[in-house]
């Protein structure tokens, strides 16, 4: 059993510290019981912690605080997404908040999803998956998705140059091309926002 937990442990290690993770990550590879024994010794252990029901994660760590970080919320919504094969895709104040657009980490976190509606608690946080129309939960990149959910979020009299700017720092060059061709279907003033972000100015 050791062994299994070794292996366990390292692969939550490859990932980082900030990951989370469910049972389902590692079915693969292991079978149920062995991997709740993991997960169960290691929690005890202190070297990984439950989050929510189902969910755990490798935290973060403040040597300045002295103390383990809060879960990070887009980590969870992903394992939980992994989990129950979900597409989702963040939205209102949860998207500002993972592109820097706004410092306020808001007190419910909004995931379009083609799962149903389901709501978790993560610390002092509600974690909210609203069911939405496949073809609206998300584009093959997620980059794509997040700058559309932005804008939508923001609305178009709240985009001014600094947010352009600071969304095409965001984006990396190479996905620029992609996140254009696939969104081109989008609201026409959303899509031209996004045209401002992927192509440079002359």
């Amino acid at each position: 059993m050791q062994g299994i937990d070794k292996k366990i442990t390292s692969i939550i290690y490859g990932h980082g510290r900030g990951w989370a993770f469910t049972k389902t990550d590692f079915i693969s590879g292991f079978t149920e019981a062995n991997i709740h024994q993991a997960l169960s010794s290691l929690a005890r252990a202190g070297t990984i912690r439950r989050v929510c029901h189902g969910v755990y994660d490798y935290p973060r760590y403040s040597e300045l605080l002295g103390q383990a970080l809060s879960p990070e919320l887009d980590q969870v919504a992903q394992a939980l997404a992994r989990k129950f094969n979900w597409r989702i895709q963040p939205s209102g104040d949860a998207v500002l908040n993972l592109l820097g657009l706004s410092t306020q980490v808001p007190a419910r976190w909004i995931y379009l999803s083609d799962g149903p509606g389901r709501e978790y608690m993560v610390g002092n946080v509600t974690l909210v998956f609203r069911k939405l129309a496949l073809k609206d939960a998300g584009f093959r990149r997620r980059e794509s998705g997040l700058l559309v959910q932005a804008f939508k979020a923001l609305g178009r009299e709240r985009v001014d140059a600094a947010v352009i700017a600071h969304l095409r720092t965001w984006l990396p060059a190479n996905q620029r091309k992609a996140v254009l061709l696939e969104t081109r279907a989008v609201t026409g003033w959303i899509y031209q926002l996004i045209k401002q972000v992927c192509v440079e100015a002359d």
